[in-house]
């Protein structure tokens, strides 16, 4: 089944998803950050620790 029809077909199920972000310190909802903040955090990258730190 094609991704749009799939989507459309379970409207109804879906609900809005709140995404936080750590700054400064304190979570904060990422849907209130203005237009230049939301640009920036797209494009942060995940930070994972290698396993074989010494």
């Amino acid at each position: 089944m094609e991704k749009t029809k799939l989507l459309e077909k379970n409207m109804e199920k879906r609900s809005k998803c709140i995404v936080y972000t750590r700054v400064m310190g304190y979570h904060r909802p990422v849907e209130s950050f203005n237009i230049g903040k939301k640009g920036e955090h797209r494009q942060r990258k995940e930070f994972v620790e290698p396993k074989n730190y010494l």
